[in-house]
């Protein structure tokens, strides 16, 4: 272990708080003689609550904790995998050192009065501003509106409170990480609502100089949750998918060791839907997840995507 300190950087919400505790946690059980520090900072996407593709996309929730690792500040990054870009490579400096053991990657439903998704009625207002859940549901449910609503969980749950939507669509995941499993309706099956990609998934990010600081955190790492994200990461690199992109995919490792990777890509409105669905073989997860997209691209995903405004 080459450091008896690591400061860990991560964004300042409450839920990625939540989730640095969990990696101060698992680092003290690996090395109880090494202490960390957190350094929370604020980044662009929490201070802005516009469409993030005015802010540059996902990266908006990653550039300025990307920043204090390379300037020094810091010595390790926690993410969550679905907030990293995959159109464009990790800052140059900088890699992944371990995919920690994989969440839930279902998303979750908030009705105060205990209806489930087949139950609400028409004209039932579903606060989320995600494209990926708002072209899901156009196409599985038309008769229900969605209301753009961003902030983090607590924010959002605040926002239902006070009447600016009738129900929510969450992270399961995240409503663990931040204590409020009890406000969950009805949790649907990723095939009612498909994952984002890398859903329930921390990376541990730091400069690529430093070995001993690699070493050490890797043992935090978990095999199936490197070679799913790995697979999901690649497939989304090939397709050059942007956050205005209705993108929707999950790897899953089974228990006899088999990876398969099933992807959709959808227009906003929900009237086309594009899908994949493949198993490795003996594919690396990387090639897997490169045809996959190749199959989408073939369906034409390449017009799709590029017709979406961003």
């Amino acid at each position: 272990m080459s450091a008896d300190l690591i400061r860990i950087v991560s964004r300042d919400s409450p839920m990625a708080l939540a989730q640095v505790e969990r990696v101060r946690a698992e680092l003290a059980a690996l090395h109880p003689d090494t202490r960390t520090e957190v350094v929370p900072v604020r980044t662009t996407g929490d201070k802005w609550m516009g469409d993030l593709s005015a802010v540059e996309g996902k990266g908006a929730f990653t550039k300025e904790v990307d920043a204090a690792l390379l300037v020094g500040e810091a010595d390790l990054a926690v993410h969550c995998v679905k907030d990293i870009p995959a159109d464009r490579p990790l800052p140059v400096g900088t890699a992944f050192a371990a995919f920690l053991r994989r969440d839930d990657i279902r998303d979750a439903l908030i009705h105060p009065g205990g209806l489930c998704l087949d139950e609400l009625p028409a004209g039932t207002r579903i606060g989320t501003s995600s494209v990926r859940r708002a072209a899901q549901l156009a196409a599985s449910h038309p008769h229900l509106l969605c209301v753009p609503m961003r902030g983090n969980a607590n924010r959002r749950l605040e926002k239902l409170a006070a009447g600016e939507a009738d129900a929510l669509l969450l992270a399961a995941s995240g409503l663990e990480r931040i204590g409020r499993p009890d406000v969950i309706t009805e949790i649907l099956s990723p095939e009612v609502m498909c994952p984002p990609i890398g859903a329930g998934v921390l990376a541990l990010q730091c400069r690529e100089g430093d070995t001993g600081l690699i070493d050490a955190v890797s043992g935090l790492g978990d095999p199936a949750a490197h070679r799913e994200t790995t697979a999901e990461r690649m497939f989304l690199h090939v397709l050059q998918g942007h956050c205005n992109s209705p993108i929707a995919g999950f790897a899953q490792v089974e228990r006899n060791g088999d990876l398969s990777l099933r992807a959709k890509v959808f227009t906003p409105d929900g009237k086309t839907v594009l899908n994949a669905h493949e198993w490795a073989g003996a594919l690396d997860p990387a090639t897997l997840g490169t045809s996959v997209a190749v199959s989408l691209l073939r369906q034409g995903a390449r017009e799709l995507i590029d017709g979406i405004a961003h």
